[in-house]
């Protein structure tokens, strides 16, 4: 019989530092070694909160990083949990094998979420609940949107650590509101760490969160309204047509 697992009693974040080791890299013009984020060879990432947001353009990086660090901690390249870890078989050396990752304490419960590989996950899940002979969840039944929220909303009450890559590619504005409620369930339960990359201003503005932004200088603290994404949105807001007109002129 299988020994129940303790909740752990320390509250979140778990995973308090991430560490490049640079003797683990085989060739620092190879990807990913080879972006702005590692031109010194030396990477070291800090967690003092259990939520933390990682904002840059396409093409920095963040989610090649968040990516390393879900890697290295025990999910798969395309997401899912740590007993069903989708894209685990690779021969290459990545990101996530150069990484040393800190924590207090150690923790293995969670999810990493891609909004791509989303009915991947929730179609396995159906069929081993058809298999268990339990009912399975309706979360493909529904809008992708919808079926997306729910499924995070379930896995989530559980004590983990939580990756999300870009999960607003999957939300109309207002269902992101609805994804901001989960997170700030998962921040006052104190059991829950999230680390994420998004462009949405809407889920930068995220209460209480870690705002770090990546571009070529490398990763550094970040106010919302500094944030290209937000100055954009809120220069389109003010004005939308002669905005418009502007950047398609340019």
């Amino acid at each position: 019989m299988a020994r129940r697992r303790r909740p752990i009693k320390l509250p979140a974040p778990y995973l308090r530092r991430v560490e490049l080791l640079p003797d683990r890299v085989p060739d620092w013009e190879y990807y990913p070694f080879c972006l702005p984020l590692f031109r010194s060879r030396s990477f070291d990432l800090a967690f003092d909160r259990p939520i933390t947001i990682i904002v840059g353009e396409n093409g920095a990086g963040k989610s090649t990083l968040l990516e390393g660090i879900a890697m290295a901690a025990g999910f798969g390249l395309f997401g899912g949990g740590s007993a069903h870890a989708l894209g685990t078989d690779r021969e290459e050396i990545s990101l996530a094998d150069t990484l040393k990752l800190g924590w207090l304490p150690k923790i293995t419960e969670g999810f990493f979420f891609r909004a791509e590989t989303f009915f991947n996950i929730a179609t396995y899940a159906e069929r081993a609940a058809r298999d268990a002979d339990q009912m399975p969840p309706d979360w493909l039944l529904k809008s992708h949107g919808e079926g997306f929220l729910d499924f995070i909303a379930e896995r989530s009450e559980r004590q983990g650590i939580y990756f999300f890559d870009e999960p607003e590619s999957a939300l109309s504005p207002s269902r992101q509101i609805d994804f901001l409620r989960i997170l700030q369930r998962l921040d006052k339960s104190g059991v829950a760490q999230v680390i994420m990359a998004t462009h949405s201003p809407l889920l930068m503005a995220c209460p209480g969160a870690q705002l770090l932004m990546l571009d070529k200088y490398g990763l550094v603290p970040v106010e919302l309204r500094d944030t290209t994404h937000f100055r954009l949105l809120r220069e389109f807001c003010l004005a939308p047509d002669s905005f418009i007109e502007t950047m398609l002129d340019g």
